[in-house]
């Protein structure tokens, strides 16, 4: 067990100071392309079941981010947070829960949920809890300060890494968080940490990323690996998303809400290759 995991990409994801990340975060709510507010935090346990947010540095996905941030927030405070998101550096465990008790960022710790860990890992042959499959890895870690920022309590969150995102391993990690998930539990927000398509045409983008979004406003997560397989549609993180998608689907979700969509050539500047960023809401 490791008592807290430090932040390892702060001052290059995102500010390296309480003081800039505030600011930091201020600027994507209030961006041209972010909501155009900073939000508050509704009363009561927030409806949001689900939420896909982007994972680059903040100057570029921070305004999309802070879409989807802002109206979890508005919405309520959920009981508990479960975070799956890409394994970047492709090694370590298949799938890995943080073995930490809390994580760190600038702007203090957020605890880790350390029941429904261990119900997750009870239940599960997939998963284990290893911190070295966590260590460098950015794609949680940019989601906890806006969280923090949210809520002057935050809720305690469930890190989940995936170096493996092929369908078994996908449709195995959905069919243990909804075990864990159980109708009349907790109130719980399952978040997929993806960007969208890298390196490409901002024409080209936009009309692969359209194809993956249409899947997960459908709440179809074997049709979204599907269409990234057949349009090699080039997103990180679509093994978190589709386990996302099908956890919602199970808790009866609505449906996907495309919040915002833009690419680093609208919050960067122009640039001849794009990555995309979306933030899609599942109530």
């Amino acid at each position: 067990m490791t008592a807290l995991r430090s932040p390892a990409v702060a001052g290059q994801f995102y500010a390296g100071t309480e003081t800039g990340l505030r600011d930091q975060i201020e600027t994507a709510f209030t961006h041209e392309i972010g909501p155009g507010t900073i939000p508050a935090a509704g009363e009561g346990t927030s409806d949001v079941i689900g939420l896909v947010s982007p994972h680059a540095g903040y100057p570029y996905s921070g305004p999309v981010a802070a879409h989807g941030f802002g109206a979890l927030a508005e919405s309520g405070r959920p009981d508990a947070i479960v975070l799956v998101g890409p394994n970047h550096r492709g090694m370590g465990e298949p799938v890995a829960v943080s073995d930490a008790d809390a994580w760190e960022t600038p702007l203090g710790t957020v605890d880790v949920h350390a029941d429904m860990r261990r119900a997750l890992l009870d239940r599960s042959e997939l998963v284990v809890a290893d911190e070295r499959t966590h260590a460098g890895e950015h794609s949680l870690e940019v989601q906890v300060p806006f969280i923090q920022y949210c809520y002057e309590s935050p809720p305690p969150i469930l890190p989940l890494v995936m170096t493996r995102q092929d369908e078994d391993t996908v449709l195995s990690l959905a069919e243990n968080l909804q075990t864990v998930l159980e109708p009349g539990s907790e109130s719980v927000t399952v978040l997929a940490s993806t960007d969208m398509t890298h390196y490409e045409p901002a024409d080209v983008a936009k009309r692969q990323d359209r194809k993956a979004i249409a899947r997960m406003e459908a709440l179809d997560g074997p049709g979204l690996l599907e269409a990234v397989a057949r349009e090699n549609i080039t997103m990180c993180g679509y093994g978190p998303t589709a386990v996302a998608l099908l956890v919602a689907e199970g808790r009866n979700g609505t449906g996907g809400e495309l919040l915002q969509y833009a690419t680093s050539g609208d919050t960067g500047g122009p640039s001849r290759e794009v990555v995309g960023y979306a933030s899609v809401l599942i109530r």
